[in-house]
């Protein structure tokens, strides 16, 4: 078991994490933490288990390194410009190596004059507080506005985590410039948008922002102007000590620990009638009593998850929320039909309310997990609605027509509603309407009728939320399970699709689906497709294609040429094929597993796997392998493609194949004992071109060795032109049927042309293998051919070198340094190039990670004449 415990803050996380009964023997755990004698004092040490661990300081940077961290941020170069050395020096000093305060730093300091940064040095001086504060308050202390200084402790006290367009929402109607101010709070790195477009804040930046907020008043948390410590937001409410001076307070009582409060947890209302200015507010599962009359009318932003009330009050001030959050609440309506019991087969008209409210500002309502709530209604009252979310509400069964009302209205979300009979006919009438998510609904249950809408559009989005994450959409339940007359009724606008996890089969759809003319995102995840819709090559502008978790997809031909993303599972145990149209565009390929298990199989551009009874003896001719002894019994197994056959690969312009044997075929000549062997190429005349290099090694079975890191996992072959200064690194899957033999032979072909490879060249060719296996000989053999069999056999390797992604192709993605390339099929669905252990023998200089210089480049096959290699991408990749 391997356990990454970070950031640990008490001895009872560490308590309840760990446990005292041991782990599995030979666990691995990394604990960090800025307390070190926890480790000792945790209950899991105090026992008789052996234990062998090591303490790692984290060490900080050295000067040089924050020499160039600092001037990275501050110059936009790794060198101060001159007359900056002397403060450059002083500022590197003072930070003691901690890059936040050097990154923070550098931003706050980039374009001032000399004089600037000699006054921080003096202010910094002046504080006696921990460095690394020092530098992110001053930081905050520069920046020009009240409204940036607000901005950022809010975020820092209530929003961290939250989905910026909810958080946007919510401080602009708090009267918070966000326009600039959140651009400003990015820009001094003081804040960051993490990739479901959540905000994010480095810990000590937040430490710092509510250090600010508590500096207001350090001994009486009721005259600060936020409270987000549960205890203390109890105390003050408790003891009904809350003023006008309060504009945001949070108070989550799963949160307390109840022997440091007493036995009651019951509040009191009127504990709010003072907050007069109070625009935040957070009551998560707290028992009120009294008056709803007594909340602040100002609130802006309301929270109640476990909500005890079967209704929403009636006295309950609501005319400027802009926000209302009632999750895990025991709600049986929202907001029609609260004075009256739902009784089932009643219309929803929006008439069932006696006392209608008009909640003119509310633009976002969520009430997520609400297993009592039976009926969405009265939607006339929320004029101004944007975003209605109501996932996992189990006994939901209706959604009035007054939904048509919200003209303002973008996102619906009714996810895992399992018992929602029907959605309103007129939803499709709603103009602004992007997104919607019904995931995990029946498939066979509800249905929309849509007819006339041209409007509507269903959108992917995940994460969006105000105190829930959401998952991926899927436009479930509406749906039937048969697709053939529902694609009709689709809105003609339609930009991203999302069907996942609708027991759709491929026969469930229609063939045409080309009147959704402007849809550019289609999701099929989780469906029990066998190979991709025929209606997806009809879509005429799609750029994003996902099936992932489609456990029985067999195949994928001809996707859409317009894709600029495919996202499909990568197991060929059951996808077979993928083919490509030849004018594709480039593809960022994204997978959800990636395994071989000896199956044929092929990835059109990527790899092809083929039992070696399925190959064509002018193949084989024309790579020059002959006389193998497996070869002349093939015939025996021609029909059996699922037995553990010989497999031939062919990826990167290389041909291979693993069998057993216990020695190299004859006809290799030049051979050298070990895993290396080097050698000149010969001269070869115009008549008798090198089109290839034949490479063989015989591997044993060893004992393995405790430093397996240092090998790779699959055969890793490294071809060296030392003359050209070019090296191909070839890591090959194993085939599963020679994992368990003694002896095995590894052959490969290499594909050259004269631009890799040519007379007078010296050549060093090296296996590198798994800890358990050995080389014991090695060989090669050079190919040519003549004028007269390149006629004869013009067209037998032509579909191989039409692909793009081998020697003499595009490299380029697969490039570590200039000549040097790491050929290993994972790197289609991976950003980057990562550098192992066992690799640095051959490339010792570069990063141990390359990032991806673009994420859209695979491209199937090579815009270059067939049967040509190299010299179609000149000045990339290889040429």
């Amino acid at each position: 078991m391997f356990l990454v415990l970070d950031d640990i803050t008490t001895l009872d996380q560490l308590d309840a994490l760990l446990g005292s009964k041991g782990f599995h023997p030979g666990s691995k755990i990394i604990i960090t933490t800025k307390e070190r004698r926890l480790i000792e004092r945790c209950a899991l040490f105090k026992t008789d288990i052996k234990r062998k661990h090591t303490e790692l300081l984290l060490q900080g940077l050295n000067e040089t390194e924050s020499w160039e961290l600092l001037c990275l941020h501050a110059f936009k170069s790794n060198y101060p410009k001159t007359g900056y050395e002397g403060v450059l020096y002083k500022l590197v000093k003072y930070c003691q190596g901690h890059p936040l305060a050097l990154v923070v730093l550098g931003k706050s300091l980039y374009d001032r004059d000399v004089t600037y940064w000699e006054g921080c040095i003096e202010g910094l001086k002046k504080e006696t507080d921990s460095h690394v504060n020092n530098v992110l308050r001053m930081s905050f202390n520069s920046f020009p506005s009240k409204n940036d200084k607000d901005l950022f402790k809010y975020i820092a006290c209530f929003f961290v985590g939250i989905d910026r367009d909810l958080t946007e929402t919510i401080l602009k109607a708090c009267n918070i410039n966000i326009g600039s101010g959140i651009p400003n709070l990015l820009d001094r790195f003081l804040l960051s948008i993490g990739g479901k477009n959540e905000l994010k804040m480095h810990q000590l930046v937040q430490e710092m922002g509510r250090f600010e907020v508590r500096q207001e008043s350090l001994d009486k948390p009721w005259k600060r102007s936020l409270l987000w410590c549960h205890e203390e937001s109890f105390r003050v409410l408790k003891q009904k000590k809350g003023k006008g001076n309060l504009l945001g307070l949070a108070l989550d009582m799963r949160m307390l620990e109840k022997e440091k409060f007493g036995v009651s947890y019951e509040l009191k209302t009127n504990a709010l009638s003072n907050m007069d200015n109070l625009m935040l507010l957070q009551l998560n599962y707290v028992h009120m009593n009294g008056s709803y009359a007594n909340f602040p009318e100002e609130l802006r932003g309301l929270c109640m998850h476990g909500f005890h009330l079967k209704s929403i009050p009636l006295d309950l001030p609501m005319q400027n929320l802009v926000a209302l959050d009632m999750s895990y609440s025991n709600i049986e309506s929202f907001i029609g039909c609260h004075n009256n019991q739902f009784e089932k087969g009643k219309k929803l008209d929006g008439s069932c309310l006696k006392d209608k409210r008009l909640l003119g500002s509310l633009k976002i309502l969520n009430l997520s997990f609400c297993k009592k709530l039976r009926s969405l209604g009265d939607f006339d009252q929320l004029p101004a609605l944007e975003r209605l979310v109501a996932r996992n509400c189990i006994d939901l069964l209706e959604v009035c027509e007054s939904i048509e009302q919200c003209i303002e209205l973008f996102f619906i979300d009714l996810s895992y509603c399992m018992k929602l009979e029907k959605l309103p006919r007129n939803i499709g009438m709603l103009k602004n309407v992007k997104t919607m998510l019904l995931d995990g609904c029946s498939p066979c249950g509800s249905r929309i009728e849509n007819r006339g809408s041209d409007s509507l559009e269903l959108c992917k989005a995940d994460n969006i939320h105000i105190n829930t994450r959401t998952s991926s959409s899927a436009f479930v339940g509406a749906i039937p399970s048969d697709l053939k007359l529902f694609a009709n009724y689709l809105p003609r606008s339609l930009v991203s699709l999302s069907l996942a996890n609708s027991n759709l089969s491929t026969k469930s759809f229609a063939m045409d689906m080309s009147c959704l003319s402007v849809l550019k995102e289609l999701y099929l995840d989780g469906n029990p497709i066998d190979s991709m819709p025929s209606c997806v090559r009809t879509l005429p502008r799609l750029e994003m294609l996902s099936m992932k978790h489609c456990k029985k997809l067999k195949s994928i031909e001809h996707p859409p040429r317009t894709l600029s993303k495919l996202l499909f599972p990568v197991d060929e145990r059951v996808l077979r094929k993928v083919v490509f149209d030849p004018n594709m565009s480039p593809l960022d390929l994204l997978r959800s597993s990636m395994v071989y298990s000896g199956l044929s199989y092929e990835i059109e551009g990527i790899v092809k796997i083929q039992p070696m009874v399925g190959v064509e003896e002018k193949v084989l001719r024309s790579l020059g392998w002959s006389n193998l002894d497996f070869l002349n019994e093939r015939h025996l197994v021609a029909n059996s493609w699922e037995s553990e056959t010989q497999m031939m690969f062919y990826e990167f312009g290389i041909f291979s194949t693993m069998y057993e044997a216990e020695e190299m075929p004859s006809w290799f000549r030049h051979r050298s004992v070990g895993p290396s062997i080097s050698f000149t190429i010969p001269s070869s005349s115009p008549n008798n071109l090198l089109k290839g290099l034949n490479f063989c090694s015989l591997h044993t079975l060893k004992p393995p060795v405790e430093w397996w890191n240092c090998f790779p996992f699959t055969p890793m072959m490294t071809i060296s032109n030392i003359t050209k200064n070019r090296m191909w690194i070839y890591e090959r899957c194993f085939d599963r049927g020679i994992l368990s033999r003694d002896c095995c032979v590894l052959l490969s072909h290499w594909m050259f042309g004269m631009n890799e490879m040519e007379g007078g060249d010296h050549i060093t060719i090296t296996v590198t293998l798994p800890t358990y296996r050995v080389v014991k000989e090695c060989g090669v053999s050079l190919v040519y051919e003549d004028d007269g069999e390149k006629k004869e056999e013009e067209d037998v390797l032509g579909y191989y070198k039409s692909w793009n992604h081998i020697i003499g192709g595009d490299l380029s993605p697969f490039q570590t340094t200039t000549g040097q390339y790491i050929l290993d099929n994972r790197r289609f669905f991976s950003h980057g190039i990562h550098l192992s252990p066992y690799h640095r023998e051959f490339v010792p200089d570069g990063s141990c990670y390359q990032a991806k210089k673009e994420d859209c480049w695979f491209r199937a096959l090579s815009p270059r004449k067939p049967g040509i290699i190299g010299g179609a991408h000149e000045g990339k990749g290889e040429s």
